[in-house]
């Protein structure tokens, strides 16, 4: 419900509109425009001496309200009601809160006649998405009078001509930015006060969906005629999308695209406190089936996400697997949206905390916060901790210090990085390029939070998730990093061993464990400041090591599997780079070399990285071959650079071999398995006759015996090809853990 309707009776409810209220609102002279009062939150923290109210009365929660509701210069809103202290917990209730409007000065006079109680700003939240477009500083000196008028005329109008509603068009000058939306011709206004047509520092274009943004530097614009923006669609980079099914750029630098479809989240709930979410888009649809609108309190207002903030976030964490559009980390999770947006106060995000805890959460997502801290909100954050719901946070993105609550240490705090060649060259995400860029393009953008408080960072620029009513938005912001870590801990808490056993009952342990794991899946980035990225960039398959040894695979996912693994390790150095990704994967497209080195480089989502730019995920290989984790054939004793050891099993590419026995070799004895040995690229095979790519043969089953011709296999056929796909899994996952892409696998790994 909004502000304005939230009664003095503490009910919750809203107060109903009387007879013919807007008839005389409209029949009513203009209102003098004076200071409104600010919003409190008031409650009495418990006290093992009660002291005396004003009346002379010991005062509690209910002596609170009932004196607040007595004066006539406070306008009570609502009550949030206590919360009992766990049994045997060691911690104290959370105390009935009132809501209430007042003066600042009144609020003074409170606090000095009722010293025991405690008074704080209501504030209000703010999403953490970027506020404002990227600009370089000027100097004032250069503002023209402020008797300057400017407007300009401008038309938005996709590259097939038609035009593109809803798009905000954002001019920033010497002074004051300002900004006009577009119409459904595709046609805004902007007019400048103070400000020439060269006095204009940037143009920014945003459309609200379907379209990447326009971000232009100096732009020549005409105050005379029309200015035409092309944004390009969505799908100019993304070939076959929307009817075709994508991992965003971010989950597969995550690794969610290698990840089993059978590991999905099940039985993990989650909660979105944002602003709602449209449960009718086909991403969405039967993904959020619960919630609560604390914005407007209508039964299922949640489902009405007017901001598309929400939605977004929720299809990143839990979009469906569905075939077409985008996908989520945990498409099976439980999701709820906690609406509390637009409008949203402390008091807000205090009751849906209190949600989470009722419906039993697992894990909910905050990308919101406020430059203010709040003692209550830290409370009820720290309660919802103990028992059990992990709170991940946005950084922020206003480029400052990490905002509240991302500065608690009670939270996962995510900051944002981009990557090169995921966006266009001309796009607003390009102007947040903030150097140094790493081999694989990795950036740290100029609007994220930075601090000691970042605990990991995650992607954050160009990412693309659903937005009603039923289409699809590239927004940046630590809003949409905050969700790529949601989605990795519901998958964590849903398949990880610890949480099934070890951390399984609901407490502050458990939180903390999966923080750690989060924390430990991480691959460093060096992107200049360690405060911009924490620990590093999660990986799906390092936190999910031990489940996924065992999954199943299907037929079908075994050559996918055996594919990817040998591109990996070629793009990692343990093959040729020829076999790797860029050759393999099928969606990738070459964009020129590294200079010097003649390496070829990859576009991502069809879009080139900048001249100089490495986009690979590894080191460039050294006389064609650099065997795992940089160790040469010398260091490994009895093995030959290209295969295996001699008179051997395969043993792990580091050296060691955690998995011994795990490929099966006749009876165990690797020299009685026919067509054991190493293909042409030194990839151990598993019982059976490899091609060229690593991948077993077509026609060839587990004993290295090709099957007749025309199409007839023998018998057993099926039990030999399941045994195929178990020898392959295992292999994977040997060859994963020895390159340090599943947690677990090495002595070294921070979680043993």
């Amino acid at each position: 419900m909004t502000s304005d309707d939230k009664p003095k009776n503490g009910s919750g409810q809203s107060r109903p509109p009387g007879p013919n209220r807007s008839r005389q609102t409209s029949r009513q002279g203009p209102q003098p425009v004076l200071p409104r009062p600010l919003r409190y939150m008031v409650a009495l923290p418990p006290q093992a001496h009660p002291q005396a109210g004003t009346d002379g009365q010991a005062l509690d929660a209910d002596g609170l309200h009932r004196l607040l509701e007595s004066d006539p210069e406070v306008a009570v809103r609502r009550r949030l009601p206590t919360t009992a202290a766990e049994p045997g917990m060691g911690a104290r209730a959370f105390p009935a809160v009132v809501v209430a409007d007042m003066t600042v000065e009144h609020a003074a006079a409170l606090r000095r006649r009722l010293p025991q109680v405690h008074i704080e700003r209501d504030r209000l939240l703010t999403y953490s998405e970027v506020p404002s477009p990227p600009r370089k500083r000027r100097q004032a000196s250069a503002a023209p009078p402020l008797g300057t008028e400017s407007t300009f005329a401008f038309l938005v109008q996709g590259s097939d001509g038609t035009p593109v509603p809803g798009a905000v068009v954002m001019l920033t000058g010497s002074g004051w930015p300002a900004q006009a939306v577009t119409g459904p011709d595709g046609r805004a206004t902007v007019t400048m006060v103070g400000e020439t047509a060269e006095s204009i520092v940037s143009l920014l274009v945003r459309p609200r969906s379907g379209h990447w943004s326009s971000y232009v530097e100096r732009p020549a614009l005409s105050s005379s005629r029309e200015n035409l923006i092309e944004a390009a669609g969505l799908s100019d980079g993304l070939e076959g999308f929307p009817g075709r099914q994508v991992f965003g750029w971010g989950q597969r630098a995550m690794d969610l695209d290698r990840l089993p479809r059978a590991l999905s989240g099940a039985g993990v709930k989650i909660a979105i406190i944002d602003s709602g979410a449209a449960a009718e888009h086909s991403d969405l649809l039967g993904r959020v089936t619960c919630g609560i609108d604390l914005a407007g309190g209508k039964p299922d207002g949640w489902t009405d996400d007017t901001a598309h903030h929400g939605s977004h976030c929720a299809g990143i964490i839990a979009g469906g697997d569905d075939g077409r559009g985008i996908v989520g980390f945990a498409a099976e999770a439980e999701v709820h949206a906690c609406k509390i947006f637009p409008g949203g106060r402390f008091s807000d995000l205090i009751e849906a905390l209190d949600y989470c805890i009722e419906q039993r959460i697992d894990v909910m997502n905050l990308s919101l916060g406020s430059r203010h801290s709040s003692r209550l909100v830290a409370a009820k954050i720290e309660e919802a901790r103990r028992a059990g719901v992990a709170c991940v946070v946005a950084a922020g993105s206003d480029g400052g210090s990490v905002g509240f609550p991302g500065n608690l240490p009670t939270v996962l705090t995510v900051a944002a990085i981009g990557k090169v060649g995921t966006f266009p060259g001309g796009s607003g995400h390009a102007a947040e390029i903030r150097g140094p860029v790493t081999g694989e393009g990795y950036f740290s953008p100029r609007f994220t939070c930075r601090g000691p408080e970042v605990d990991v960072c995650a992607p954050g620029v160009a990412v693309l998730s659903c937005v009603p009513p039923e289409t699809y938005a590239a927004w940046d912001g630590t809003s949409m990093a905050a969700p790529h870590v949601t989605g990795l801990a519901a998958l964590v808490l849903a398949h990880h061993d610890d949480f099934h056993y070890a951390y399984g009952r609901r407490d502050a342990r458990r939180v903390d464990r999966l923080f750690h794991v989060i924390r430990a899946s991480c691959q460093a980035l060096d992107l200049g400041d360690p405060y911009r990225t924490g620990a590093g960039l999660p990986n799906v398959l390092r936190a999910l090591g031990p489940a996924l040894m065992r999954v199943r695979p299907q037929p079908e996912e075994v050559r996918r599997l055996s594919a990817e693994l040998t591109a990996e390790m070629g793009l990692a150095g343990l093959l040729p780079l020829a076999t790797g990704r860029a050759a393999m994967s099928g969606d990738v497209q070459a964009a020129g070399t590294v200079p010097g080195t003649g390496v070829t480089l990859a576009a991502v989502n069809g879009f080139a990285p900048q001249d100089g730019m490495a986009v690979m995920n590894g080191p460039v290989p050294f006389d064609g071959l650099m065997p795992a984790n940089g160790l040469t054939p010398a260091d490994h004793p009895g093995q030959t650079p290209g295969g295996g050891a001699a008179g051997s099993a395969p043993t792990a590419s580091n050296g060691s071999d955690p998995m011994a026995g795990a490929v099966p070799a006749g009876d165990g004895d690797p020299a009685k398995a026919a067509g054991q040995g190493a293909d042409a690229d030194g990839v151990p095979t598993a019982n059976a006759t490899h091609a060229s790519d690593g991948v077993p043969a077509a026609g060839v089953t587990s004993g290295g015996h090709a099957a007749h011709e025309g199409g007839a296999a023998h018998e057993g056929g099926v039990r030999n090809r399941q045994q195929d796909g178990e020898a392959a899994l295992a292999w994977l996952t040997r060859e994963m853990g020895a390159a340090g892409l599943i947690a677990g696998q090495r002595a070294a790994d921070p979680l043993h």
